[in-house]
């Protein structure tokens, strides 16, 4: 799982931001250890978390990301695979200040 962070308006990168990372996986489903995570964004704005494979649950193979802290407003994603055989999935934020 792979993607940006960055503020509404002006575009620029937002480090050091928080966001959460779940999925049914082949290791489990999205409240199992393995299918979650957090991961912190780097000076770019960007993120990654590796996970197991991501599998179909309730229809397409989907993550699904949150960012829920006080500076911006609590955004959720929920970014769909095009194919149950990929390997990667991508998702980004631009976050609106709180």
């Amino acid at each position: 799982m792979t993607g940006t962070v960055r503020r509404a308006g002006d575009g620029a990168p937002l480090a050091g931001q928080r966001i959460q990372i779940w999925a049914h996986t082949t290791e489990g489903h999205e409240r199992d250890p393995h299918s979650h995570g957090a991961t912190l964004t780097d000076a770019k704005g960007e993120f990654s978390l590796e996970m197991p494979q991501i599998v179909p649950a309730f229809g397409q193979p989907h993550g699904h990301l949150a960012y829920d802290d006080a500076d911006f407003e609590t955004v959720f994603l929920r970014p769909v695979m095009r194919r149950a055989k990929d390997t990667s999935l991508s998702a980004h934020f631009v976050l609106q200040p709180a």
